[in-house]
């Protein structure tokens, strides 16, 4: 398929996450890329009218832009594999594993990808074991800094970075707000990058690093998506042999999570050229601040063409499935 061969593109974005506006942005910007290059291009929300909409409507291809829940657990995902139709990223039960952040770090470890040393802790565990002795016996283990998030979620919603212990609660707290399981994990120091892995048929290939240097310290939902909270650099500020092993590590992360087509997998360079796995996404943001269309533009890359060759890749691989069953 090339493409000059008009295809019937039903983008999703929006959803009831707590990053629906996200969600909105992305979808918009995928929408404007795909209709740039000649594709027709329908923007919706996942709602009661989506499946039936699906079987009546039969688009070429769909292209989740959803953030959240809602486009990154998988569940979605296994509903449009079910309706029988194309769509662009990772298949459900990859998803599954990428959007749970301790079952993530499990696998990418196993793989022999270093990851921070970490905790995780349902919200009953503080009421069958008592908040004071659970406390207690994390401060024992893991030593401030910490990093205390929900262990599904994203945009650094419900995420608190502590230095001092007596945050801890107040962290705990944050991160249940978001989830009933929260992540605590020894906090990673040096430079903060993200990798695009994109995968247009000839296999995972990592992008140019982008390199995060928040105003604040902190790569917070404000510095994520307010223009001038952060600074980037693309590509990462690295030496040469320590980039290459950041992309190494990102694509290894990719392939141990069995993502495919578009992933941003996130990692914390320490002071000895070590890339440490923090999380990997399977939606990234693709917003005008989004950090996946900087590593796009920085490997010299048309955004639209590559949303374009997403999609593209997407059916290719739905009809070999098919010709595979």
């Amino acid at each position: 398929m090339t493409d000059f061969e008009r295809l019937n593109v039903l983008v999703l974005a929006g959803g009831i996450s707590h990053e629906r506006d996200v969600s909105l942005r992305s979808g918009r910007r995928v929408a404007d890329g795909l209709q740039a290059h000649g594709h027709r291009v329908t923007v919706r929300e996942p709602d009661a009218e989506l499946l039936g909409y699906l079987r009546a409507e039969r688009p070429d291809v769909v292209w989740p832009a959803l953030h959240g829940a809602s486009g990154e657990n998988g569940a979605l995902r296994a509903l449009l594999a079910a309706s029988g139709v194309p769509y662009v990223g990772a298949e459900p039960e990859p998803a599954r594993l990428a959007w749970l952040k301790p079952i993530a770090k499990t696998v990418v470890a196993r793989a022999g990808v270093p990851t921070p040393q970490s905790v995780t802790l349902p919200r009953e565990t503080f009421r069958e074991l008592g908040a004071n002795a659970v406390l207690s016996t994390l401060r024992e283990y893991l030593d401030a800094p910490l990093v205390v998030k929900p262990s599904q979620g994203g945009s650094a919603q419900g995420v608190s970075i502590i230095d001092d212990e007596d945050d801890l609660p107040r962290a705990m707290v944050t991160a249940y707000t978001y989830a009933d399981v929260a992540l605590l994990e020894r906090k990673a120091v040096g430079t903060e990058i993200a990798v695009t892995v994109l995968d247009l048929g000839d296999g995972p290939k990592a992008l140019p690093a982008v390199e995060i240097a928040p105003n604040q310290g902190v790569y917070s939902f404000e510095a994520r998506y307010n223009a001038g909270e952060t600074h980037f650099f693309t590509p990462a500020r690295l030496a040469p042999e320590v980039a290459e092993r950041a992309a190494q590590t990102a694509v290894a992360a990719h392939n141990a999570l069995g993502l495919r087509h578009i992933s941003r997998v996130d990692l914390i360079v320490d002071a000895d050229g070590t890339p440490w796995f923090l999380e990997a996404n399977v939606l990234p943001g693709l917003t005008e601040t989004s950090l996946v269309p900087l590593a796009i533009q920085a490997a010299g890359f048309d955004l639209g063409a590559v949303y374009v060759g997403l999609a593209q890749q997407a059916i290719k691989d739905f009809d070999a499935a098919l010709l595979n069953r």
